[in-house]
């Protein structure tokens, strides 16, 4: 992977909606010659899918909350039965106190404490802690190294 590539990663994660030839005009190649660059970078599994960026308030998941998973056994192989829990948006295995770290997302606490006793229901799961985001400063997409070429100010000053 190039510079180029980063590029076009950049710019793809601002708007994936965006033409291969506004693409290639951006990144100084031809529309084919970043149709191929795109194509290879999906057949590698550099970019894995193509989706849409939702407000979650938009759709009602006005609840975001981070869970700690702790167990009383190894539970790195229980990615499965995480995945089932459809509010669960991200689950890492990690080292440290806990096991697991969840990012959860629901309608209500009341929602959160559905999705905390599912988990208690997975095998090895022996508790949980919660904290509730009040607030999100920003989530940032996947770094790829690259910048997209602008005309050097800021979004605000556009």
């Amino acid at each position: 992977m190039d510079d180029v590539d980063r590029g076009l990663l950049a710019l793809l994660q601002a708007d994936a909606t965006r033409t291969y030839a506004d693409l290639g005009r951006e990144i100084g190649l031809s529309a084919g010659a970043t149709h191929e660059r795109v194509r290879k970078l999906r057949a590698a599994g550099v970019i894995r899918r193509t989706t849409v960026d939702i407000d979650p308030a938009a759709v009602d998941l006005d609840v975001l909350a981070f869970v700690t998973v702790d167990s009383v056994a190894w539970i790195g192989d229980s990615g499965p039965a995480f995945a089932a829990i459809t509010e669960i948006q991200e689950a890492h295995v990690v080292a440290g106190a806990a096991s697991v770290l969840l990012k959860v997302r629901t309608t209500s606490t009341g929602a959160l404490q559905d999705v905390l006793r599912r988990i208690h229901a997975i095998a090895g799961v022996s508790s949980t802690q919660a904290t509730i985001a009040l607030d999100t400063f920003f989530e940032r997409p996947t770094p790829t190294g690259g910048t997209p070429a602008h005309d050097g100010t800021g979004p605000d000053e556009r």
